[in-house]
């Protein structure tokens, strides 16, 4: 049984296609039939095929805010110079997810996923669609930054610069934790029936409790004590309470997702961890990194805090700390202030532009 969603549809997230890469076998044992990739991409191939840069997803996030927010002509990504592709991660409602997926792998039968499937999909996908054997740069924030972790560490040859911006190479206590209670938030609500509800309308309580803790970490406490929700504006929709704030904006945000798409992101999230390449040696992992590497945290993030992105750049070879400013916290990803997209703009034009 497959789901309709109009969120997950290109009316709403804006164009992309779908690459099949066939039967794709997965770390922890399961197998998705035809694995299916919905891929954005920007620019030109050049011929000698070494202007490629990927970008890996985020939890909940599509393609979409990458478009909107970071690329663009004279930005650091820039698709006039560099062939950007943008690859949605498995199971986030866009590439194979228990929602659109049929058969023996539908709903809540749906494998679970790590970031090691993704990025060896990716790297396949590169390889046999574009023929693109090596990044001029990986970059990827959140999840997408744990993918950018994993691609460095996995395969270091193929990758010549590495941003990764609030997220960490190895997963801590303190977010595995986090995560669990936006799993539990869901699979408490009766609506989810184990997986298999009709709707996500059935999910609805669990929708909005995740949404709820998401207004609790995924933003700073000086985000709503400065009062900068006021900033943060959409198209026919105000708000003159930080509830309003909350009830107009982040729930409404989650409401429209897929349960189980949030579900199966999650449980990756909270593995996420190069050390696995080393036998749970994170040092032996990161210093196996051969890329010219940014690390980026947000200064407020409440998950990804700065000094967890420390520890582990300070053990890549080549590296730098770069810590970005956004009173928004984590989710400062989505560009609400000028003064970060800036900050990441010239970051990224500094390691693109640097030798490798």
């Amino acid at each position: 049984m497959t789901l309709e969603n109009p969120f997950y549809t290109p009316e709403v997230q804006g164009p992309y296609e779908l690459h099949g890469l066939g039967r794709f076998e997965l770390e922890e044992g399961g197998v998705i039939p035809d694995l299916q990739l919905a891929v954005a991409t920007y620019g030109e191939l050049n011929e000698a095929k070494d202007n490629a840069i990927l970008i890996p997803t985020w939890y909940s996030g599509t393609h979409q805010t990458w478009e909107l927010t970071y690329i663009g002509e004279g930005r650091a990504l820039d698709p006039s110079r560099y062939f950007i592709v943008v690859v949605n991660q498995i199971g986030n409602g866009l590439s194979s997810s228990p929602h659109n997926s049929d058969g023996e792998i539908a709903m809540a039968a749906f494998p679970n996923v790590r970031i090691g499937d993704d990025v060896r999909a990716q790297e396949q996908l590169l390889r046999e669609v574009f023929g693109i054997e090596r990044l001029a740069l990986v970059v990827g924030g959140s999840m997408g930054a744990q993918q950018t972790w994993e691609w460095a560490v996995r395969f270091p040859d193929k990758v010549q610069r590495a941003a990764m911006i609030a997220g960490t190479a190895q997963n801590t206590p303190h977010d595995f934790l986090f995560t669990q209670t936006l799993m539990d938030a869901i699979t408490s609500d009766p609506g989810w029936n184990g997986g298999d509800y009709s709707s996500p309308a059935d999910v609805a309580d669990g929708l909005r409790r995740h949404a709820d803790i998401w207004a609790v970490m995924g933003l700073s406490t000086e985000f709503w004590r400065s009062e900068f929700w006021r900033n943060v504006q959409l198209p026919d929709v105000t708000w003159d309470t930080f509830q309003e704030f909350r009830d107009r904006f982040l729930r409404p945000t989650f409401a429209a997702m897929d349960p189980n798409a949030l579900l199966s992101m999650a449980w990756k999230w909270q593995r996420g961890d190069v050390a696995r390449h080393a036998g749970g040696d994170l040092v032996a992992a990161l210093g196996r990194i051969t890329a010219r590497t940014f690390v980026m945290p947000i200064d407020e993030d409440m998950f990804f805090p700065p000094r967890d992105c420390e520890r582990e750049q300070a053990l890549v070879p080549n590296s730098e700390l770069r810590v970005l400013h956004s009173v928004a916290g984590h989710f400062g990803l989505f560009g609400f202030e000028e003064s970060y997209v800036a900050e990441v703009d010239d970051n990224l034009k500094e390691l693109l532009e640097g030798q490798v």
